[in-house]
């Protein structure tokens, strides 16, 4: 990551993708704050994580669509898709079309669920694809944007550190004198 930081990125996502505890939306923060703090060019950033997204929603759905429903049932993705959420995810499909994998996509719990649910269902792969690279430009900006505003405001953060302890000072000193000025008041009250 210190030396090639979009290639890291990528791997991240990859083996997030895989089960790994790195989360997309994390790492898809951390690709904002990077850019921000110019550890790693925007353009070089922004197509590794792209591609990192792509290519694991393309690996899920590729699964989904080679095993099937048994895919439900294969210990690896039955605690991804169980066959009553699958069910319920092709009712889904059914009712709302194309536009369910492209508001599911944001969803953090469901995303996996969706591609698999994609692939099983024998949704065609260039409709699958289409939808899935507009739906993640619209994860990228989010979570990338947040990543990036977070980024620059540690940068303005660590220029302007001596200004925050100046008011850290301030707030302690004022917020002493206000404890001991009720402790005062709240004494002369009493009888």
């Amino acid at each position: 990551m210190a030396h090639f930081p979009a290639v890291g990125l990528f791997v991240l996502l990859v083996l997030g993708g895989l089960g790994f505890p790195f989360p997309e939306d994390a790492t898809l923060i951390l690709c904002g704050v990077l850019i921000a703090t110019g550890v790693v060019k925007p353009l070089a950033g922004l197509i590794a994580s792209y591609a990192g997204l792509i290519s694991m929603d393309l690996f899920l759905f590729h699964i989904g669509k080679k095993y099937g429903t048994k895919v439900t049932s294969a210990k690896r993705f039955s605690k991804i898709l169980t066959q009553e959420r699958l069910l319920k995810l092709e009712q889904k499909f059914s009712r709302w079309g194309i536009f369910f994998l492209v508001i599911g996509r944001q969803l953090v719990g469901l995303r996996a669920q969706i591609f698999l649910a994609c692939g099983t269902l024998r949704m065609p792969s260039f409709k699958f694809l289409a939808a899935d690279m507009a739906s993640a430009l619209i994860t990228m900006a989010i979570m990338v944007g947040i990543g990036y505003a977070g980024g620059n405001s540690i940068n303005s953060l660590s220029r302007n550190i001596h200004r925050i302890g100046d008011a850290a000072v301030v707030l302690v000193v004022v917020s002493i004198f206000f404890f001991f000025f009720y402790k005062y008041v709240k004494r002369g009250r009493t009888p």
